[in-house]
């Protein structure tokens, strides 16, 4: 026979019960991201590049602010349910196409900064005009971009498309409803949107003290994830920790032999600021550091990629 908890039995059980899934905090999560950008270019070899992000993510947070895009329907949400499938996965994803409004007005905000490079200026010129002449081509690189393809890529318009697709996705993602995410998700991505991890933080604080939580490259959600783990594979025997003598403790890359990948982890309780795509972003040295021992990143930062061709030329003219 079942036997029913008392209500004080009942809430204890609610108290230490691990939180799965955390849903991206609206109103701060590009804000807070933008924040430890600028903290984090202080002295920084590529310093330039984070003041840079800084500035595209603080307009982010001004595009989410007036956002509101249509959501998963009742038939997406059951089907995901019956089937243990993220229930906003991106690719695939029939996108509204007010997206594309968003990456304008991106564009517009970062070609206006009275001290843009002149290369972000071309490449935001080069944007716009496809988005008028060839929107085809954009809703194409977008496809990539979700599927984590580096073939065709443009890498220096893809940060920026990228940054579009993230408001897109997290806009959905902050309004979605926990209760509907299905009990149990595919291993490695994120429950919400099925995108791959950027890199996990151990978090501090209630019910999240000492939890590892993997943290997603386009939705901003998290979910949990047991520690010493590969967030990979799933191998527990081979999984080691990295990190550059003299550096932040706050900062390891967890590497496993068994499928030679590694991601990021990142410790709250040695920097309460952390914050995933932000410190993966500063710790490119960390990642020459693993690359030379051999072990290849399991997915790669929103911010940073790596294509097969280049911005292309501007053709002069001014928008």
């Amino acid at each position: 026979m079942q036997r029913i908890l008392p209500r004080g039995e009942i809430e204890e059980l609610d108290h230490n019960a691990i939180v799965r899934v955390r849903l991206p905090e609206r109103a701060t999560v590009f804000a807070a991201r933008a924040s430890r950008l600028r903290q984090l270019a202080t002295d920084n070899p590529v310093a330039d590049y984070l003041s840079l992000m800084a500035d595209l993510v603080e307009a982010q947070q001004a595009m989410l602010a007036d956002s509101s895009f249509p959501g998963a329907d009742a038939a997406r949400i059951d089907l995901a349910q019956t089937h243990g499938m993220p229930p906003l996965q991106a690719v695939g994803w029939r996108r509204d196409p007010q997206w594309t409004g968003v990456l304008r007005r991106l564009t517009q905000r970062l070609q206006a900064l009275p001290d843009a490079p002149t290369e972000a200026v071309e490449v935001c010129r080069s944007l716009r005009r496809k988005l008028e002449e060839a929107p085809a081509a954009i809703e194409a690189l977008a496809d990539a971009l979700l599927e984590e393809r580096e073939e065709g890529v443009d890498s220096a318009a893809a940060p920026i498309v990228m940054a579009a697709l993230q408001v897109y996705w997290t806009d959905l993602a902050s309004r979605f409803d926990p209760g509907q995410l299905p009990v149990a998700s595919p291993f490695g991505v994120c429950p919400v949107c099925g995108s791959l991890p950027v890199a996990s933080v151990v978090r501090v604080g209630g019910q999240l003290e000492g939890y590892r939580y993997l943290c997603c490259s386009l939705c901003a959600s998290e979910w949990h994830m047991v520690r010493v783990t590969c967030t990979h594979c799933q191998d527990t025997e081979t999984v080691a920790y990295h990190a550059i003598e003299g550096r932040s403790e706050a900062i390891r890359a967890e590497s496993c032999d068994h499928c030679h990948t590694y991601r990021k982890i990142f410790y709250q309780e040695k920097d309460l600021y952390v914050e995933p795509v932000a410190d993966d972003l500063a710790s490119l040295a960390l990642d020459v550091l693993m690359g030379e021992a051999g072990y290849s990143r399991a997915s790669g930062n929103p911010l940073l990629w790596h294509g097969s061709e280049g911005a292309g030329e501007s053709d002069g003219s001014e928008d």
